[in-house]
């Protein structure tokens, strides 16, 4: 079965940096699409960035121009720098392939001072 495992996540002061992994397994196809989403305490779960297999990416606003995706096959990464107290959620990976979509479990990213 595929299965999703992000890493990377923790706590960290205000305009520091953090960089999530996500690593995919059970499965010999690549991803059409990679993602990340997060979820903050009593939101719901947004759009932060996306990367397809042409390497054209997608942003959300409100963390242009400070987080970076990237992709290497099947494992994908999320570089956050400049990170702000409203960054704070737990951030899923999600890959979409062959027409499914699956999710990692979530990693809780903390910035705080």
């Amino acid at each position: 079965q595929v299965q999703l495992v992000e890493s990377g996540g923790g706590l960290v002061q205000p305009g520091g940096s953090l960089r999530l992994s996500c690593k995919t397994s059970g499965t010999v196809f690549r991803a059409d699409a990679m993602g990340w989403y997060r979820q903050a305490p009593g939101k719901q779960r947004d759009l932060v960035a996306t990367i397809v297999s042409g390497a054209r990416t997608t942003y959300a606003d409100s963390v242009k121009g400070r987080f970076t995706i990237s992709r290497d096959g099947n494992t994908v990464w999320l570089q956050m720098d400049s990170l702000k107290p409203e960054d704070t959620a737990v951030y899923f990976c999600n890959a979409n392939i062959a027409l499914v979509a699956y999710w990692g479990q979530g990693t809780q990213v903390t910035v705080s001072s």
